[in-house]
């Protein structure tokens, strides 16, 4: 039984007091908040940063093959975040609710447990649901390379534009959604001495 005890007193319940509910936190954001739909991020800054130098000219070589190696991750991972408009909807109905019961849950009746996945879990849908939308515009983009509407070049660089944009929105929400659980439970803390 000494076992299960310690093993319990480890593995608190209380969330803004113990230290697994920050380091949980910590490393969900850092995780989160290292790539763009599963394409390498030096990739995608490697050739912002060149097109932007040059100006997205289509004869640079070393540029062209970046540029195609972008495009052709976008037409691996791009598939993966297609959702069916049908199938949107459901997600969205079922993720809504289950949010909005987990919020009353933790807001209305005063619930430190439901707070906390609160606080971890609608940052995470409003992060799932920019990803998808970065998604289908990436899937325009790639549609219109591949339809040689428009040059391999000048693709990757508005994609990779479009993605740099996306990653300092994914920094900017990962910051306030880390800023906001620290405030939130500083103040249950404060609020609740000795959790009570």
């Amino acid at each position: 039984m000494r076992g299960i005890e310690g093993l319990v007193s480890v593995l608190d319940t209380r969330s803004f007091g113990s230290v697994w509910y920050w380091l949980v936190l910590a490393g969900l954001w850092s995780w989160l908040g290292r790539g763009a739909l599963g394409v390498p991020t030096d990739l995608v800054r490697r050739v912002h940063r060149r097109t932007r130098e040059t100006g997205a000219a289509e004869d640079a070589g070393a540029i062209r093959a970046e540029a195609m190696l972008l495009l052709d991750w976008l037409s691996l991972v791009i598939p993966r975040w297609r959702v069916d408009p049908r199938d949107g909807v459901i997600l969205t109905a079922v993720a809504a609710f289950l949010l909005s019961a987990l919020a009353g849950l933790g807001f209305l009746y005063d619930r430190q447990f439901a707070q906390a996945l609160t606080l971890l879990v609608a940052p995470m849908a409003l992060l799932a649901l920019m990803r998808v939308r970065l998604a289908a515009r990436l899937g325009r983009v790639l549609a219109e390379a591949e339809a040689g509407r428009t040059g391999a070049v000048p693709a990757a660089a508005e994609a990779a534009a479009v993605m740099v944009r996306h990653l300092r929105g994914t920094m900017a929400l990962s910051m306030a959604a880390v800023a906001l659980a620290a405030i939130w439970g500083t103040r249950w803390l404060a609020l609740h001495p000795n959790g009570l």
